[in-house]
């Protein structure tokens, strides 16, 4: 069954630390919704952690888990980023960017060792995040006269739907969200009334 929700977090965790044979493994996971918002929370943590020498990540992007990329920054190939995208995946989050800060403490973990602990500072960072559940909302568009708009916020009211935007000068328009398992039943349901003129981009894609 297609999804129509989806795990993120809406703000920040707080730092957490881990410790591998006085390396120190800084975690941090971050909401983002585009690469801007991945480079803005690097460039933050580049500022603080100015003498650290990686800067690991791994970042999944898109409400249908869709986009993501990894950066080992100059650890060995796929002991990084690949480990933080694992988390992530375990967790089944998705816009969420996560960055393990290293600080090397003079002893040589290997890739093993680097796997293991990169994995584990990934894993206490969305650990010590707020998980929230989102839904997968689409929209359609209904135009009508003044004398049917009653009938159109008993229907928002009555199938729990909300109001994106409305203009109500020359006519009634407004652009109503609904949650996509539902939307052919409630785009139905407008459709069916007379006076009503209802459109949508979506509805091709679901046909």
């Amino acid at each position: 069954m297609e999804k129509d929700a989806y795990k993120t977090i809406d703000r920040p965790s707080s730092e957490i630390l881990f410790k591998e044979r006085a390396s120190k493994f800084f975690g941090y996971a971050f909401p983002v919704v585009s690469e801007d918002d991945v480079e803005s929370a690097l460039l933050e943590l580049k500022s603080k952690h100015n003498k650290a020498g990686h800067f690991c990540y791994a970042w999944q992007i898109g409400k249908n888990y869709e986009h993501f990329r990894v950066n080992d920054d100059g650890e060995p190939s796929n002991s990084a980023g690949m480990p933080i995208l694992g988390q992530l995946q375990n967790f089944e989050v998705t816009n969420i960017l996560i960055v393990v800060v290293r600080y090397f403490g003079g002893t040589k973990l290997g890739v093993g060792g680097l796997i293991s602990a990169y994995k584990t500072a990934a894993k206490l960072a969305l650990e010590n995040s707020k998980l929230v559940s989102k839904t997968i909302n689409l929209d359609f568009d209904v135009t009508c006269e003044y004398d049917k708009m009653n009938l159109v916020m008993r229907l928002v009211k009555e199938y729990d739907l909300e109001i994106l935007e409305q203009d109500l000068k020359l006519n009634c328009q407004f652009k109503i969200g609904v949650r996509k398992k539902e939307f052919e039943m409630i785009y139905d349901k407008f459709e069916a009334v007379f006076g009503f003129e209802v459109s949508s981009s979506h509805k091709t894609e679901e046909e």
